[in-house]
């Protein structure tokens, strides 16, 4: 089959625009073939199964799925009772993009907490945790983002003492880690260090943003933590039959630590970026530009002034973040290159100089 679309453009809209890594793609080819026991029984979930407790610790367990909304929805459910609710930021991807899954699919109420970077607080979660008894949804989850929806970041104290916080108040924790790569390669530190020895109870390990096709997992930290994992996973309809396939897309992203070096690289260009539209407000070759939240990930937030967006989306598409103050967002993946950034950032240029 010929392509259909031009793999010369580029674009900073999401990084699930980029396609999938290489290394993915072999993995791919070499899981083909043959037959292998389904749902699971299969070599390469196996691999998966000994890859995240060497990464981990002992006692740890996978739940490989194809998508994080299904990561999110059904390790949450697995977390709740029927009456239960979920505290996390009113950004947050469960409450803002997920097409009201939680409520539809996993049948549980959520908190938004407005938080101007994203990121929850010991404070705000309890502002928010108590119960009216019947008359209320009981808060039972603190759900975080890592890196968060506007590409900030929690320190590992900053996760201990939430975690620290929620289970103080009887509540348990979950991570959405769509971009745990970037996160990880940001902070430098081993992933179990900001994960189950920071006292989060259910992560949600991201892959298709950082190179795979369609592949997520379910990584119970604390069996204590769920209930029914299994069952909700199939019920869900997050339950594969050729799971090898979804495996071995995040065997091969683990493997060493192709994830972790995919992660390093978008940040890198996302720190590339914003140090060259720096350097242009600086000089002059830029004008009007500022910036909104800090670059910690692979994300740059800026306003630009008004016609700058649609004449830079001629050739580059990203989206609006907030239409009514001109913020927009820009986000780089595994495959974008110092090529790529400078060549936004010239258009950049160009755009602010011919816009009045």
């Amino acid at each position: 089959m010929d392509p259909l679309h031009d793999a010369s453009r580029r674009h900073f809209a999401s990084d699930n625009y980029a396609g999938a890594h290489p290394e993915v793609i072999t993995a791919l080819a070499a899981a083909n073939g043959g037959h292998t026991v389904s749902y699971g029984e299969d070599p390469y979930t196996a691999r998966l199964q000994r890859q995240f407790v060497e990464l981990l610790g002992e006692g740890v367990e996978a739940f490989p799925v194809f998508n994080g909304t299904g990561a999110n929805v059904v390790g949450l459910q697995a977390m709740l009772t029927r009456w239960g609710a979920v505290i996390t930021p009113a950004v947050a991807h469960i409450h803002t993009d997920e097409g009201g899954a939680p409520e539809k699919v996993g049948g549980f109420k959520i908190v938004p907490v407005h938080t101007p970077d994203a990121k929850l607080t010991p404070d705000l979660i309890r502002s928010v945790a108590g119960s009216r008894g019947v008359h209320q949804a009981v808060p039972q989850v603190v759900s975080i983002t890592q890196s968060t929806e506007l590409g900030t970041l929690y320190s590992v104290d900053e996760i201990a003492a939430i975690a620290d916080t929620a289970h103080a108040l009887g509540l348990t924790l979950h991570m959405d880690g769509a971009r745990i790569a970037n996160a990880a390669a940001a902070l430098g530190v081993p992933l179990r260090e900001f994960t189950r020895d920071a006292g989060v109870d259910v992560l949600s390990f991201g892959g298709t943003k950082n190179g795979a096709i369609g592949a997520e997992a379910i990584v119970v930290l604390n069996p204590d933590a769920v209930t029914g994992i299994d069952f909700l996973r199939k019920s869900a309809m997050q339950l594969a039959s050729k799971m090898r396939f979804v495996s071995a897309q995040l065997v091969a992203l683990l493997t060493d630590d192709l994830w972790l070096r995919s992660g390093a690289h978008a940040n890198a260009m996302a720190a590339r970026l914003r140090a060259g539209i720096e350097a242009g407000l600086a000089d002059g070759s830029i004008t009007r530009v500022s910036f909104t939240q800090p670059t910690q990930t692979n994300g740059v937030f800026a306003i630009l002034p008004p016609g700058v967006a649609d004449r830079l989306r001629e050739d580059f598409r990203f989206y609006d973040w907030n239409e009514a103050t001109g913020e927009v967002r820009w986000l780089t993946s595994w495959d974008t290159t110092e090529a790529d950034v400078d060549a936004f950032i010239a258009a950049i240029a160009a755009a602010t100089s011919a816009t009045p």
